[in-house]
């Protein structure tokens, strides 16, 4: 199977400081990688890489990030901006933040598809309920016509999820997309993630530290400490027998959702 997302021998820094090191991974069409590890390991630095948003201090410094044929380190920012929401989407830990509070979700919705291709409000809200429809999302209309502020949380970060999907990108990043929600939407935001894979096929590169959420969704597991790879393999492999003893304490501190 082909590869979509490729890292090979990635050293990541900020200025002087290294915070990544010798990271090879793939992703294939439709798998799901979780990414674990404690705060500071540098879960979320790999996503950002892949979407060239490391800031003005931070750069991949070894190795190659290929997507699609296309190296992204390599590329200018005109380029990037072609792939960022067209080829990858990206969910943050909070989607209520990157959203507009003064204009209503329907209005963010038609804007950013308008940034991509040409694209009416009409085509746009039709599109959008129709994935809302897919979602289970029990009134499509009402969301499309709310403002952020009139959505609970939990409802702002699955409506992040939705609109990061309405390009229908090969790959989505999930940067601890479940981390701030109670039980009960974390487990709708899992299945929601789980849907949108059946629905479209998307691969998934999922940062958590959360191993029930890996263990609820992911095909792949990558254990990072401190930068490094302690272990990579099939989820259910890593999950079961962990080789690395870092992995057995992660395993041994928290719950864990069970697959339904």
């Amino acid at each position: 199977m082909e590869e979509l997302l490729t890292y090979q021998s990635v050293e990541i820094s900020f200025g002087e400081s290294v915070v990544v090191q010798d990271i090879d991974l793939s992703l294939h069409p439709g798998e799901i990688l979780g990414i674990v590890g404690e705060s500071g390991s540098g879960k979320s630095t790999l996503l950002k890489a892949a979407m060239g948003l490391l800031g003005s201090g931070g750069a991949v410094t070894k190795g190659d990030i290929w997507f699609r044929g296309k190296n992204i380190p390599d590329l200018s920012e005109r380029q990037l901006r072609k792939i960022r929401g067209t080829e990858i989407g990206m969910i943050f830990q909070d989607a209520g933040a990157s959203l507009c509070p003064i204009r209503t979700i329907g209005e963010q919705i038609w804007e950013s598809m308008s940034a991509h291709r040409k694209t009416s409000r009409a085509e746009a809200r039709e599109k959008a309920l129709d994935l809302f429809d897919k979602l289970n999302f029990k009134d499509g209309r009402r969301i499309w016509n709310s403002y952020p502020f009139q959505l609970s949380g939990g409802m702002n970060q699955r409506a992040g999820i939705a609109i990061a999907m309405l390009m229908e990108p090969a790959v989505l990043l999930a940067d601890e997309p479940t981390s701030a929600l109670d039980v009960i939407v974390q487990r709708q935001a899992v299945q929601e993630m789980l849907r949108l894979r059946e629905i479209f096929g998307t691969a998934i590169l999922l940062v958590t530290h959360d191993i029930g959420v890996v263990s609820a969704m992911a095909d792949t597991v990558l254990v990072l400490k401190d930068g490094r790879m302690m272990e990579y393999g099939k989820a259910q492999q890593v999950l079961r027998e962990p080789q690395s003893e870092y992995t057995r304490k992660l395993l041994a501190a928290v719950p864990r959702l069970r697959r339904n």
